[in-house]
């Protein structure tokens, strides 16, 4: 294309071409490069390249640029892109893969749409290379608006699928594709109406044991480039200008050695709303000391004050700028690189979007079917579709979306699935949360109309749930109470209304739920005969739904996090104490688990054995103390499985390994994740899967935050769901035990 070859063009002129061997970018010689650099520029000059918008330096031939870019779930903000569906879903496709490849997309499509930007001179937000992306903080409360930009509740699963989201996006070239960006560090999940001035008050075990360990996975894993700090205090300390977390932990312990960002305008915080600071200077100083490189916001421009106040050093300026420009010249923003030959022609290609609708299938979990379905077009004559989320483009998008050519709802993803062949009639029911949808009319005024529908229907799908006007950050579409995060678990109270209308008329009813996070479904259970949870589904989203209701796709996601009964038994909101949350911890039985979900086959977990256990002795005791710090030798060890499909439809499924630990008090309360594979399997047919469980499952952490081996005594768990009393009940069996004892420690 023209484009691209033009600003192949414009970098040549920057810096000059260099050969492909010298092409191949690794960080030390990006360093070296870009300390070579900086080292031209004034300290003015240095100052003004830690901001986000990143001004030019012509004189150094250094285009301007910006560092905000986003690609939670597809390229965002930045015009047409494939829109995947949001995080969660993701998540509850239980598929290092499929993640894998998504973010191998986004990193695609991303590196396409900046060489065309690029070439055409257009340098603004969200059209650069570094996307702020993935979300690993822990869902640990339900009530969370931003919840759904996570991979869920559980530590282990983050990690596994924002490495792979990482090592997607930033592929495996000469030159880093794109940036990924590992959020919020630490210790942040809500309230959001209280972000600007809250202190999360963690224990050191919480930390080691939840909070940290997929930021620690993707910084040594998958070396992300670059970490963003969170808008809250931890034990005291501002994120964004924390010493225990940027210096001690992230590049003391952990070495890592991309650059830090702050989250937006969170260091104005620091003076305005923290109150650990009096001024702007003196914040900008505590950020940049504590390790934080780059600022989104404007507190960055006190920087020359600060340095003329001796608050900061021009070394510590200097040294933030070199690593920003480290990252330029790894992504190679300064000479001719393997991706300038992405066209535009990749961004929403038939190869993506089929790639967004196997992850919409995955995604989608069942929670309840009493045998309705699959539904057969050829037995019913009309369908009801009611409900405000059953036509809604919102609902299928989530929060830091990109734009869709083409946008498929539930309604008319069952339109064209049906294609004339059944009668689909249709009702909005009520407004999302507004108790009419006219401005003249009274309360209720779609109530009727929806019963109605349902009585002329034979069977009724009813779409409900939320978007990001309602659950998503603080401020961001003007969520309308909460600043985003929920009040309760409960549908608003015009939905509830709803489903009461349509549960009275007494037709089949099956709840297709639009949301990101838990909700009480209580009512639903009584009252409908399926539940399927649609989560975001992405732009075409609809036409996935009802290849799941019509069975030409079985339903195979799983539960990233626990639906609770209700709200009541949670813990108040600002505790971040992990006693009693999530399914690690929870002492109350859930309403569906975290790890559950339904098919339309019945996959069974009929063997498991341990078939080997492995020692690894590192000589380094200085590394292995990173994960062992009593010293001790870690052990992995292998799983064989044998599933079977005892049901009557090919479908996958997940399989779910879980331990616990028999010996340690210092173990954690309920048995946890420790490895998954998803797998196909045909009807009547069997399938084995061999599954590595890593050393950190076979290790505590203690009061202190110290991660070690304490017991040799462990239970292993095998089945497609996780070994709590609620699925077992639900499922109708229990999981496969395995007893697994390692040489003493």
């Amino acid at each position: 294309m023209a484009g691209v070859v033009k600003g192949k063009a414009q970098k040549q002129n920057i810096l000059g071409e260099r050969s492909g061997m010298e092409r191949d970018m690794n960080r030390e010689e990006a360093r070296k490069r870009a300390v070579e650099l900086v080292a031209q520029m004034t300290v003015e000059e240095r100052a003004g390249q830690l901001r986000y918008d990143a001004p030019a330096i012509e004189r150094l031939g250094v285009p301007a640029y910006n560092w905000w870019g986003e690609g939670l779930h597809g390229v965002a903000r930045a015009g047409t892109a494939t829109v995947f569906p949001q995080a969660i879903g993701i998540a509850a496709a239980f598929d290092e893969k499929l993640a894998g490849k998504i973010g191998d997309c986004v990193g695609t499509e991303g590196r396409a749409k900046y060489n065309e930007f690029s070439a055409h001179h257009d340098r603004d937000i969200y059209k650069g290379l570094t996307f702020w992306s993935p979300n690993v903080n822990i869902f640990r409360d339900p009530r969370w608006g931003r919840g759904h930009e996570t991979y869920g509740e559980d530590p282990y699963l983050t990690s596994r699928l924002g490495v792979a989201f990482v090592k997607g996006l930033q592929g495996d070239g000469e030159v880093l594709k794109a940036a990924a960006c590992a959020k919020h560090f630490a210790v942040h999940s809500g309230p959001e109406a209280l972000r600007h001035e809250f202190n999360a008050k963690a224990s050191p075990k919480d930390m080691e044991e939840t909070y940290l360990p997929a930021f620690e996975a993707l910084v040594k894993e998958a070396h992300v480039e670059a970490v963003m700090g969170a808008y809250n205090r931890v034990n005291g300390e501002p994120c964004c200008g924390s010493e225990a977390l940027i210096r001690d932990m992230l590049r003391g312990k952990w070495n890592f050695e991309g650059h830090f960002v702050s989250d937006c305008w969170a260091i104005k915080d620091f003076h305005e709303n923290h109150m650990v600071t009096a001024t702007p200077a003196q914040s900008a100083a505590m950020a940049l000391n504590a390790g934080c490189d780059l600022n989104c916001g404007v507190t960055y421009l006190h920087l020359l004050e600060a340095l003329q106040l001796g608050l900061v050093t021009e070394e510590n300026i200097t040294e933030a700028a070199v690593r920003l420009f480290t990252t330029r010249f790894l992504l190679g923003l300064f000479e001719t690189n393997m991706y300038d030959g992405l066209d535009y022609e990749v961004v929403e290609c038939s190869e993506h979007i089929a790639l967004a609708d196997r992850a919409a299938r995955e995604s989608m979990v069942l929670l309840k079917n009493d045998g309705i379905l699959p539904l057969a077009v050829d037995e019913i004559r009309t369908i009801g579709v009611i409900g405000p989320n059953a036509d809604s483009r919102r609902a299928l998008m989530g929060n830091y979306h990109g734009t869709s050519s083409e946008y498929i709802t539930v309604a008319e993803g069952i339109r064209r699935y049906v294609d004339g062949k059944v009668r689909v009639l249709f009702s909005e029911g009520c407004g999302l949360f507004e108790d009419k949808t006219e401005a003249l009319a009274m309360a209720g005024d779609r109530l009727t109309e929806a019963q109605i529908i349902a009585e002329h229907s034979d069977v009724v799908v009813l779409c409900l749930g939320l978007d990001e006007t309602l659950e998503g950050e603080e401020g961001d579409t003007g969520n309308s109470y909460a600043s985003g995060d929920k009040v309760d678990l409960l549908l608003p109270k015009p939905q509830r209304e709803l489903m009461e209308t349509v549960a009275a008329v007494g037709r089949p009813v099956i709840l297709c739920l639009m949301t990101g996070s838990a909700m009480d479904l209580r009512f639903a259970a009584e009252h409908f005969n399926a539940i399927l949870q649609l989560w975001y589904p992405g732009a075409r989203g609809g036409r996935n739904a009802a290849e799941i209701l019509f069975g030409e796709v079985s339903p195979s996601g799983k539960l990233p996090v626990t639906f609770y009964k209700d709200s009541d038994s949670l813990p108040e909101f600002t505790d971040y104490r992990m006693k009693g949350r999530t399914y690690r911890y929870m002492q109350d039985k859930a309403a569906y688990p975290f790890g559950f979900g339904l098919t339309y086959g019945d996959v069974v977990v009929t063997e498991a054995e341990v078939c080997g256990i492995q020692k690894e002795v590192c000589d380094d005791r200085k590394q292995k103390t990173e994960d062992a710090q009593n010293k001790d030798d870690q052990y992995t060890a292998a799983v064989e499985v044998t599933v079977q499909n005892q049901g009557k439809c090919d479908t996958d499924d997940v399989i779910q390994i879980y331990i616990r630990n028999k010996d340690s008090v210092y173990a954690v309360k309920n048995p946890t994740l420790c490895a998954f594979q998803r797998v196909h399997v045909k009807a009547g047919e069997q399938a084995k899967v061999t599954l590595q469980i890593g050393h950190k499952a076979f290790t505590v952490v203690s009061p202190e935050g110290v991660r070690k081996m304490d017991g040799t005594h462990f239970i292993l768990y095998a089945a497609t769901f996780q070994p709590d009393e609620r699925s077992e009940e639900l499922m109708g069996r229990k999981a496969v035990e395995m007893e697994l004892e390692l040489p003493g420690t």
